[in-house]
């Protein structure tokens, strides 16, 4: 219904095995793919939901080889025909230490861009990351921001969100924009 009306519809693969299988997974999101305008998921999500993995990406090995995530985004605009495919990118160097950033593809134009990267440490928490990264990527979207800039959205919220306990990013939009617009400095703003 919501396609049918004109509504940008998006989502989020997060794949979590101790609910179904990745075949079972395939089965049924491969079929729902038809309504997706903005994908959303990060290399893992990508191969056990729909079966792309990048090639030269070792997520345990703290390197990041972005041509990998240019393949299958392309192989997913040529499937599916998403208008923007994410993906959130950690450079585990340690529990306590990541790199993040993230990734866009424009699926018509093929435009590629990689985020900014923030050097988290210690990161207090690291659950809701993800959401908040999916959740400022379509608030960047949704306010009318170009892709380039409602992903570095989106990568600020999530970057903050690491510093956060607890599920929930409490930060501001001011908070995120001016993170996003590198503020990086901690300082109090009065």
């Amino acid at each position: 219904a919501a396609k049918a009306h004109g509504v940008t519809v998006s989502v989020d693969l997060n794949f979590r095995k101790k609910l179904w299988s990745s075949e079972k997974a395939q089965k049924v999101m491969t079929n729902l793919m038809q309504y997706v305008d903005v994908c959303i998921g990060n290399e893992e999500d990508a191969e056990k939901v729909l079966g792309f993995k990048p090639g030269n990406t070792d997520v345990t090995s703290g390197e990041l080889e972005l041509a990998g995530y240019v393949d299958i985004f392309n192989q997913m605009a040529d499937k599916f025909g998403f208008k923007y495919i994410i993906s959130s990118l950690r450079e585990s160097h340690s529990a306590s230490d990541n790199g993040w950033s993230a990734c866009i593809m424009d699926g018509k134009t093929r435009e590629f861009y990689h985020s900014r990267k923030y050097h988290i440490t210690p990161i207090v928490d690291r659950v809701g990351g993800g959401d908040s990264f999916a959740g400022g990527l379509i608030c960047g979207l949704a306010d009318g921001k170009d892709m380039k800039a409602a992903l570095e959205f989106a990568v600020a919220a999530s970057a903050l969100k690491h510093t956060i306990p607890g599920d929930f990013n409490l930060v501001t939009r001011a908070d995120v924009d001016n993170l996003a617009g590198g503020d990086g400095s901690g300082r109090v703003q009065r």
